[in-house]
């Protein structure tokens, strides 16, 4: 859970989210990088990635991860974790960001 930020406002919504990041962002820098999740089923986006294993993801209720809105927190910024997600739920999650890494 983490404080994450509008995009086109000036407000922060309490959510669960992804870290994307590597462990050297935090300790070269003391950053992480995090995916939103959310549980919306309006406005789905193209590019959402299916959480599937809910239980393992720590989520009550069917969510996806929002891989084209990241953010940067600070560690200390997160309230608790959640769970982690499955191998195959990482895999279709680095899959989805990829879409927007260019090579």
């Amino acid at each position: 859970m983490v404080p994450f930020p509008y995009a086109d406002r000036l407000a922060e919504k309490r959510r669960p989210a992804l870290v994307i990041s590597a462990d050297a962002l935090v300790r070269d820098h003391g950053l992480l990088w995090m995916a939103m999740i959310t549980s919306t089923c309006i406005n789905r986006w193209t590019s959402d990635v299916e959480i599937a294993d809910l239980t393992a993801a720590g989520l009550p209720i069917p969510s996806r991860i929002r891989v084209a809105k990241i953010t940067t927190v600070e560690p200390s910024r997160l309230s608790k974790r959640l769970g982690r997600l499955s191998i195959a739920d990482a895999q279709a999650a680095l899959l989805g960001l990829s879409r927007f890494i260019p090579r």
